[in-house]
């Protein structure tokens, strides 16, 4: 059984792992951070599937060029996790190319010892 601090330790790696793996658009590193019922809610409101999310990248619909980490927070409970996480993301999403403040709520569970995400929402701060 791990501490709250391995805990959250492991989460934090999670989330830079994330933000490395959609840098090189490495969607099967990607698949290995999410469960299969992921999905992304964007800023537009629009809720993508892990599916959906993960084509887009291999298909260049979705690149990500940089992320500059300004701020992570993170609530452990249990077996559930709670990641709020704050980087300057250049990005192509969809044709709209840009560099946003990306503020990443991310629902997070432990399943068969390891965490990953269940869910995201992306906002601007």
């Amino acid at each position: 059984m791990s501490t709250p601090v391995e805990d959250e330790a492991a989460i934090r790696a999670l989330y830079g792992h994330l933000h490395r793996a959609m840098l090189a658009a490495d969607t099967v590193a990607l698949a290995t951070l999410l469960t299969e019922d992921f999905h992304l809610v964007h800023m537009t409101g629009y809720d993508q599937a892990r599916a959906e999310w993960l084509a887009h990248i291999d298909a260049g619909r979705m690149r990500y060029f940089s992320s500059r980490e300004q701020r992570v927070a993170v609530r452990v409970d249990g077996d559930r996790a709670q990641l709020t996480g704050c980087n300057l993301v250049k990005a192509d999403i969809w044709g709209a190319r840009g560099t946003w403040p990306l503020q990443l709520d991310v629902r997070l569970i432990r399943l068969g010892g390891r965490w990953q995400m269940s869910s995201a929402r992306a906002s601007t701060y």
